[in-house]
């Protein structure tokens, strides 16, 4: 069986909307460390880490070998049942989150740690209407949807009503027109009109990524979580830091929040926790804790094999200090990245991001003042890597945005080799 008949049977077999990258998709068949390999043997470097999951690298030796011990104990149990996995999962995230953070919920995937933070927020402060923010994006549930501010992620209108979206902290596209730091952060006070205009003044909190992620790896100043989070608070709602992409390290610290000094109220993670392996968790105090009183379970929440992927994905993200490496490796990847700006200033409107999550956002005529989002070029930049064997992603409203995510284990020298593509990909499409 070759990819092309891969592809056919994907797209018979497969809802449509569930799209791939590139013109002819890559059918990938294997993994190791940064690489990948697909049905036809050629190899690619992976600096997308299917959407910053891959934390620690592909099939890693260590969380492989515990989860093949696992599976020969126990697979699946269910949430009616405590397990040591779960137990030793839940206190370890009550270790290593900030603050006062001590108690978990496990679900499966991102949408339900959103699920499960939303209604948490609901049942503690009693106030039904939440903030999102423009730009951002939560999942595929109703509720989700409704927190997504993506129209082309949105397949239906607005399910919930009680969400409010404040301005994007997108200084590269500011909403307001001014520019930072002149501008006072005014995208932050302007959460007071839209609580005061919009809602009936009490609200149940504000979930927000720290880095904005499907949107495009927006990077808010580093004074706007102390200014909502005070207004958030001062309406009787919770801070709640959804690092679903920002989390274990991913930008350099632990999370995401850590970067802004604020304490968030609850935590949502997924994605990296386990390296690949399906697993969401929601933390959050003792006291938000309590206030869900009804019976609840999650299936495949806290699920023994993913729980065991996750502590050994954590051990070793801490053991290897891999924090530390995404911030040094980082510096490298922006160093690369703003040189490529300079070189090809064009099509290069902003370099940003935190970490190993770095993105370059192209548009028409940077130079001539003309950001109008150009997706045709990274079109052309993804089938020019892809051919170089560099794997990268995309973001942003219209997929103008290029996403840059490696393993947080990556090498100086890979991430020279990722940059050595980029720059020769970039110089066939301006010559």
């Amino acid at each position: 069986m070759n990819s092309e008949t891969i592809r056919r049977k994907h797209k018979r077999h497969l809802f449509p909307a569930s799209k791939n990258f590139y013109k002819d998709p890559i059918v990938i068949t294997e993994g190791k460390n940064a690489y990948v390999n697909d049905l036809e043997g050629n190899s690619y470097l992976d600096f997308f880490g299917g959407i910053l999951t891959i934390s620690i690298g592909h099939c890693n030796d260590e969380v492989n070998d515990a989860v093949k011990e696992q599976m020969d104990r126990l697979i699946h149990i269910s949430s009616l049942y405590p397990t040591v996995p779960v137990v030793e999962l839940a206190e370890i995230l009550s270790d290593i989150t900030p603050g006062k953070l001590q108690k978990c919920y496990f679900t499966a995937s991102g949408t339900e740690a959103v699920e499960t933070a939303v209604m948490m927020a609901q049942l503690y402060t009693g106030n039904s209407e939440l903030i999102a923010l423009r730009y951002g994006y939560s999942g595929r549930s109703l509720l989700a949807q409704s927190l997504t501010a993506h129209s082309s992620w949105r397949a239906l209108p607005t399910q919930v009503p009680s969400i409010k979206h404040a301005l994007s902290p997108y200084c590269y596209r500011c909403p307001l027109k001014l520019t930072y730091p002149d501008c006072g952060v005014a995208c932050a006070e302007d959460v007071e009109e839209l609580i005061k205009t919009t809602t009936t003044g009490k609200i149940a909190g504000m979930m927000i990524e720290p880095i904005q992620g499907v949107g495009g790896f927006i990077t808010p100043p580093e004074e706007y979580f102390k200014i909502v989070a005070e207004i958030i608070r001062q309406h009787g709602g919770i801070f709640i830091s959804d690092e679903v992409q920002t989390g274990f390290g991913r930008t350099g610290k632990m999370w995401g929040i850590e970067h802004y000094g604020v304490e968030p109220d609850m935590i949502t993670m997924a994605k990296g926790i386990a390296n690949g392996f399906p697993l969401s968790a929601c933390i959050t105090t003792t006291e938000i804790s309590d206030a869900l009183i009804k019976n609840t379970i999650s299936t495949f929440g806290g699920n023994p094999v993913s729980c065991v992927a996750a502590i050994k994905t954590i051990e070793i993200i801490e053991r290897d200090k891999l924090a530390n490496n995404s911030m040094k490796m980082g510096v490298v990847l922006r160093e690369g990245l703003d040189k490529l700006k300079e070189k090809y200033p064009k099509y290069s409107g902003d370099v940003r991001g935190k970490g190993l999550m770095q993105a370059v956002e192209f548009v028409i005529d940077e130079p001539a003042g003309d950001r109008t989002p150009n997706p045709e070029v990274v079109d052309k930049l993804m089938e020019e890597t892809k051919k170089r064997g560099l794997l990268i992603g995309r973001g942003g409203l219209v997929g103008n945005i290029v996403r840059i995510s490696p393993p947080l284990n990556i090498n100086r020298n890979d991430v020279e080799k990722a940059l050595e593509i980029l720059d020769d990909s970039l110089s066939v499409m301006t010559n």
